[in-house]
């Protein structure tokens, strides 16, 4: 339940993130790779640039790496917040 409850928390936060201005929930294919690339990694940076190349594959543009470094960082607390809470 609580893998569930994260990757819930998780979704929300990459579905309300509109790095193209595409419009929020745009991003559902995305999200659900990025979530499982969140429950891969622990490094912030390499998050970024994972959630970066996700992007990229799937619009052929880049976010700029700052930026996947702050959403990578807040989907990382998201995570490490849950697993406190046993």
């Amino acid at each position: 339940m609580e893998i569930r409850n994260t990757n819930i928390e998780l979704m929300i936060l990459l579905q309300e993130w509109d790095p193209f201005g595409h419009g929020e929930g745009s991003y559902e294919t995305e999200a659900v790779d990025v979530i499982q690339a969140v429950h891969q990694l622990d490094d912030p940076k390499k998050l970024a640039r994972k959630i970066q190349a996700i992007y990229e594959f799937s619009f052929e543009e880049i976010i700029p790496l700052n930026e996947c470094e702050v959403i990578a960082t807040r989907l990382l607390l998201i995570k490490n917040n849950a697993s406190c809470e046993l």
